[in-house]
């Protein structure tokens, strides 16, 4: 796997938007933050368009993409938001260039498509907060800070205390190479040449707006691949948005617990990290370490 080089004063960044369609105020804002690190950053010609419920037609929002992956003097793609789009990109990117220059690419949710498809090409890249969550929470934001920290060297590190849904934790220790990410979307990859499911990996998986019974099969689906037998970890970070009240037998979480009840890999629920202010970005394709405690949850890639 190869990891981007830190960032450093004067590197250029450039924000564009390979999925929904974003407000202006929010990329400004971002790119304001993003000044404030010493960056020279760009907005994408075609970051602020809008098709729809997308930022620009597929060739817009491909060009704006496959530029940036092939300019070698850009460190940092920061992806404005998700929403949905991305796949529509992923059989018309070419690697070649990012593979020779790699570059940090940042963005969540529907930037799992991304991510799987760089894994897949073996560069590590940061599933993390975006331009919403930069613009309106600023510099000093726990998650906008480890963000940084992260893209300028410093390990990730993180102490989770425990949470309201420890007693379905399951404890243990895991190592192996992160991947995963937004769980629809990831399972809309998987079986595909783009999706990356290293053998012995850890898998962390979150979503928005998907009922209970949707993240069931969902889970029914990865469990029935096999993908269970292959990882020495599960991360369930955040689900949000939805309602419990959708007649299952158990709440979310209880069902994703029940799912992986016949495995011994360890478990931890309500991680940091989704459609959450407390959004703690994480290394995509990158060895990490992970231990389940009675107390808490430990979390770390140097």
């Amino acid at each position: 796997m190869l990891q981007p080089p830190t960032l450093q004063a004067g590197d250029k960044a450039v924000i564009l938007s390979p999925a929904g369609k974003i407000e202006p105020g929010l990329v400004n804002g971002a790119a304001t933050l993003l000044r404030s690190w010493g960056l020279s950053v760009e907005i994408a010609g075609n970051a602020l368009c809008e098709a729809g419920r997308f930022s620009g037609s597929v060739d817009q929002r491909l060009d704006d993409l496959q530029h940036a992956m092939d300019d070698p003097t850009v460190r940092l793609i920061f992806c404005s938001r998700g929403g949905y789009g991305t796949v529509h990109l992923l059989d018309r990117l070419d690697f070649e260039m990012i593979r020779q220059y790699p570059k940090w690419v940042v963005g969540y949710s529907d930037i799992t498509a991304l991510h799987a498809a760089l894994q897949s090409h073996g560069i590590i890249s940061l599933h993390g907060p975006m331009a919403k969550h930069f613009a309106e929470e600023g510099p000093d934001d726990i998650a906008v800070r480890y963000t940084k920290a992260i893209l300028t060297g410093e390990p990730v590190n993180y102490d989770i205390p425990v949470t309201d849904d420890a007693r379905l934790n399951r404890k243990g220790e895991a190592a192996g190479r992160l991947f995963g990410g937004n769980l629809s979307v990831f399972c809309g990859v998987f079986g595909t040449r783009f999706a990356y499911t290293p053998k012995n990996g850890i898998l962390f998986i979150e979503d928005i707006g998907e009922e209970p019974y949707k993240i069931d099969r969902y889970i029914h689906q990865l469990k029935l691949s096999g993908i269970f037998e292959r990882i020495s970890g599960l991360i369930v970070g955040q689900f949000t948005n939805y309602s419990e009240d959708g007649g299952m037998y158990a709440t979310l979480n209880e069902s994703i617990a029940f799912a992986v009840s016949g495995y011994a890999f360890p478990v931890c629920f309500n991680f940091p990290v989704g459609h959450v202010r407390e959004n703690f970005p994480l290394l995509m394709g990158k060895e990490a370490k992970f231990i389940v405690e009675e107390n808490g949850l430990i979390f770390k890639q140097n």
